[in-house]
């Protein structure tokens, strides 16, 4: 026999309990959702679309505040990396300045020490120079100035200071003994009757040296008249000196 499916039939009071626990679920929802500085609403539909677009118009409030922040903290901090920049850039700058003006100054005072160097090299050569000038000039003029008696003793004198200049030796006794010997300190003595007279070359002279002789041995700077006292002197001087050794070491005719 089929069974009949009873459903129970709901009471009024049943439908109006269960309408009171959907009211105040959906009132409880409202409510979680909603800022608590908000009206508290009473339909559960209307609400839930105005607690929707309240929030999303705070969340872009707040995203934008953010991004502005956000903004202008980048802005600051590339102001602040700008300035550093700037800075470091300003100190680099100072320091190649700085390099260079010390490196500038360390060449012109290298330029002048070089420079005053220089003009003290120069100034030392000039008084060495000039020292030299006058330590020659005294013995220049004491040269120039120097005289001799025109004597025999003045010859003798003046013939010795031209041998010693040209080399040739002799000194003031052998010549003046050699002299005294031959002519007794006559310059124009002249011998006319020894051989060389015989031959036609008489010897003359302070040194009685013939013709050929003093023109052979003459010395220059010397005159060339036979009986000039210091060119007779010298010729005999330089005539001995090559035959004899020198003009002290003759002692009779030679």
């Amino acid at each position: 026999m089929p069974k009949h499916t009873h459903s129970p039939t709901l009471t009024k009071h049943r439908k109006i309990a269960l309408a009171g626990v959907a009211t105040l679920g959906a009132a409880a929802v409202a409510f979680s959702a909603v800022p608590s500085s908000a009206e508290t609403i009473t339909s559960g539909a209307p609400a839930t679309a105005a607690q929707a677009a309240y929030g999303t118009a705070q969340i872009k409030d707040v995203t934008g505040k953010v991004t502005d922040r956000l903004a202008l903290q980048n802005v600051k901090v590339e102001a602040i990396a700008a300035k550093k920049k700037a800075s470091a850039h300003q100190l680099h700058v100072a320091h190649l300045k700085k390099v260079h003006a010390a490196h500038v100054k360390h060449v012109h005072a290298a330029h002048v020490k070089h420079v005053a160097a220089a003009k003290k090299a120069a100034a030392k050569r000039a008084a060495q120079q000039t020292a030299s000038r006058s330590a020659l000039r005294p013995q220049i003029q004491q040269v120039a100035a120097k005289t001799y008696a025109n004597n025999l003793d003045g010859w003798i004198r003046q013939a010795l200071d031209i041998m010693n200049a040209k080399g040739i030796p002799g000194s003031y006794s052998g010549l003046h003994r050699n002299i005294m010997r031959e002519s007794s300190g006559n310059p124009n003595a002249i011998n006319n009757w020894d051989i060389n007279a015989i031959n036609g070359i008489p010897s003359k002279g302070l040194l009685q040296v013939i013709p050929p002789t003093f023109a052979t041995y003459h010395v220059s700077g010397t005159s060339w008249n036979i009986y000039d006292p210091v060119a007779n002197i010298t010729a005999a001087a330089n005539y001995a000196a090559h035959r004899y050794g020198s003009i002290d070491n003759v002692n009779s005719a030679y």
